[in-house]
């Protein structure tokens, strides 16, 4: 079972077994804690990162933590590059333009998000489109 409901209404989920989807370019995602499960005030995923697999430079309309869970990573961010490693932890203020790359070529790289909004969106910062970071979650 993937998502255990208590008599309290809080949740057990487990990623191992939830529907990850694809976002392309090597990056897919599983979305944890969402309005959809009544969340109100904040959302949370895990986004996996093929070997080699970079992001687009984005930024968000909210606060954003990342948690890396596993792999050889670097964060974009103030035009400087950062080494992350496991349990190395972000905080990045809206509208500040970043990314995340998966720097190994033999193993994939996780991270843990949590967004400070429900209704959180990305900017890439290539074409200025915005979408819902829920919109990932619909891909297939």
């Amino acid at each position: 079972m993937s998502v255990i409901k208590l008599p309290s209404n809080a949740l057990l989920m487990r990623p191992a077994d939830m529907k990850a989807y694809e976002r392309g370019g090597g990056a897919r995602t599983i979305p944890l804690v969402s309005p959809a499960i009544g969340a109100t005030t904040f959302i949370s995923g895990i986004t996996e990162f093929a070997p080699g697999t970079a992001i687009p430079f984005h930024s968000h309309n909210c606060e954003e933590s990342v948690v890396l869970l596993e792999g050889d990573a670097i964060m974009d961010i103030d035009g400087q590059e950062l080494r992350i490693q496991p349990l190395d932890t972000t905080f990045i203020p809206p509208n500040i333009v970043h990314r995340f790359r998966n720097i190994s070529d033999t193993r994939p790289m996780k991270i843990l998000w949590t967004y400070a909004s429900p209704t959180a969106t990305r900017t890439l910062a290539d074409t200025g489109e915005t979408r819902p970071v829920s919109a990932e979650h619909e891909k297939k």
